[in-house]
């Protein structure tokens, strides 16, 4: 296998669920048999409607979340296994290593940079927190040049490093965030909605850096958004989800001119087009009713609620995520025939 094409992150049929108190059954199925690889230095874009579980999946997979279900695999080697049956019964006792070694190769960026930062702590003590627990500096001196470094990379001032995050601004808040993260080297970085919490200007500036840096350390994203137009650019495969479960992944280039899955269809009708000729005839597809809670999901498939195509084996069975196209995998009966 060539060096591109060496596969990363590998996660298999991984479950997430949230247990209620007081309430007997599985609890809230926030991920539901995802299944996915991310190839070295390539960037995935993860996208679906608030509460579809992407940041859980994201969480999830650097195990700050433990899994229910499933295998993680980073790198060839199973950092979780806990395999399930039909029914969500374990099969065995779940293997699960220690994290210490691997949170030095993963590493998260926040959604909200304003709650991820400990107001107590100056920037210096944010970032070199992370220096001091995985000892990356010999001395003093090499930390200060290490964290004097990690600032200017992301654009900030060096003299910052005395400052306090509520006096910086939003932008530069999510700065301070992404260099904590660079700031133990990692390979793989979740994204999780970086840019959500910004306005249109600082977006970019901020997408640029992270694509910058992405080929100047050969990074791995996985980018969580809602923006589809930001995930079309900054990614090489998209993967969309629904109510925890994955519904389509493909080519980013193909899937945003050949989407195969209703609700794919469905998002990118909603996606604004800069011609005011071509967007007069666009036809939105509107769906009816609301998502369903992930307390209690649908039986089968669990777009079929609001799917405009349903018929009667979609609630009866779940579709099987397979390969329609070379690179193209979507999970729906339709596309079976």
């Amino acid at each position: 296998m060539a060096a591109e094409e060496k596969k990363l992150l590998e996660i298999e049929n991984l479950r997430k669920y949230f247990p209620i108190k007081g309430v007997k059954g599985p609890g809230v199925q926030a991920v539901q048999d995802v299944s996915l690889y991310i190839k070295k230095g390539e960037t995935l874009g993860l996208v679906g409607e608030s509460g579809c579980g992407k940041t859980t999946l994201g969480r999830t997979i650097l195990r700050l979340y433990e899994p229910t279900g499933g295998k993680i695999v980073y790198d060839g080697q199973t950092i979780y296994d806990n395999p399930l049956d039909a029914e969500g019964k374990p099969l065995g006792k779940a293997k699960a290593v220690k994290m210490l070694p691997f949170r030095r190769k993963m590493q998260i960026i926040f959604q909200d940079p304003s709650a991820s930062l400990d107001p107590r702590m100056t920037v210096g003590e944010i970032i070199g927190e992370a220096i001091d627990i995985h000892k990356l500096a010999a001395n003093k001196k090499d930390r200060s040049d290490m964290i004097k470094e990690l600032l200017a990379q992301v654009g900030l001032n060096t003299e910052h490093a005395n400052r306090y995050p509520h006096e910086f601004s939003g932008g530069q808040q999510q700065r301070v965030g992404i260099a904590r993260a660079l700031a133990v080297k990692p390979e793989f970085i979740v994204c999780d909605e970086p840019i959500s919490a910004l306005d249109v200007s600082i977006q970019s500036q901020v997408v640029n850096m992270l694509e910058d840096m992405q080929e100047q350390m050969g990074l791995t994203y996985l980018f969580i958004a809602h923006d589809l137009s930001v995930v079309r650019h900054i990614s090489n495969r998209i993967g969309v989800m629904y109510l925890g479960s994955l519904v389509e992944l493909g080519e980013s280039y193909e899937l945003n001119r050949h989407p195969i899955h209703p609700y794919t269809k469905t998002l990118l009708s909603a996606v604004p087009v800069p011609d005011p000729a071509l967007s007069r005839t666009r036809k939105r597809i509107i769906l009816e009713g609301d998502v369903p809670s992930p307390m209690n999901p649908p039986s089968g498939c669990r777009f079929h609620t609001r799917c405009p195509y349903a018929t009667e084996k979609c609630s009866q069975a779940a579709p099987i995520f397979r390969e329609h196209e070379p690179g193209h995998w979507a999970a729906c009966h339709l596309l079976d025939k």
